[in-house]
């Protein structure tokens, strides 16, 4: 696979598509490939999380408590994104369901990247303070069915 097909990747992940092209391209030439095999961890709770992972083929049980509140996701999806941004303890442990590849993103790499390309920066604040108004909304309108 070529950077071409990571930064293709990258653009269709929800968080780092608002970055753009050219920090796209800075983050694949950055990046790092990891094999895993059904059954390996890519991270475990309590571990220092200092990355994020992009879901190149396979797919990954994330899971706070074993087999509780899991989710699986697949290519596309970008696990350990809040350890991108800032320094934080895994909350969940993922584990691979399959043969699969992630891309690792250090948080150095995203934060040289959000440094030399402001734009992308203001973007990415831009989405996550869309992302934390919606999630405010929904807990108000759940909070008011319940009483």
């Amino acid at each position: 696979m070529s950077i071409d097909d990571d930064i293709a990747l990258f653009n269709r992940v929800p968080t780092l598509n608002v970055l753009g092209m050219a920090a796209l391209n800075v983050l694949a030439i950055g990046a790092e490939h990891k094999n895993l095999e059904f059954g390996d961890e890519l991270f475990k709770i309590g571990d220092e999380g200092d990355s994020g992972f992009v879901v190149k083929r396979g797919s990954f049980r994330v899971a706070a408590v074993e087999r509780v509140n899991e989710t699986v996701v697949g290519p596309g999806a970008l696990i350990g994104e809040l350890a991108l941004m800032v320094a934080q303890s895994r909350p969940a442990t993922a584990m691979a369901l399959e043969s699969s590849t992630v891309i690792r993103l250090s948080r150095s790499l995203f934060q040289r990247v959000l440094e030399s390309h402001p734009d992308a920066a203001r973007r990415l604040r831009d989405e996550m303070a869309a992302r934390t108004g919606n999630a405010a909304a929904s807990i108000a309108r759940l909070t008011a069915k319940l009483t």
